[in-house]
């Protein structure tokens, strides 16, 4: 089960990576479209750390 939680969380911070990365490319492009996708992708930021800190909560809880 440890392999699991490991792979599940590796992914999860892969994926707030590439939405940082993304939130920040496009607030450097600057515009009001872009604003508003910066906005989105720093959303998606935070929810995908929550999703990668309960990953991780129950990984310890498990003993993985």
């Amino acid at each position: 089960m440890s392999g699991f939680f490991v792979v599940l969380m590796a992914l999860a911070m892969l994926a707030v990576l590439a939405s940082l990365f993304l939130g920040l490319f496009f607030m450097a492009r600057g515009g009001a479209a872009d604003a508003r996708n910066s906005n989105r992708m720093m959303r998606w930021r935070v929810t995908l750390q929550g999703i990668a800190l309960v990953l991780f909560l129950l990984a310890v809880m498990s003993g993985a």
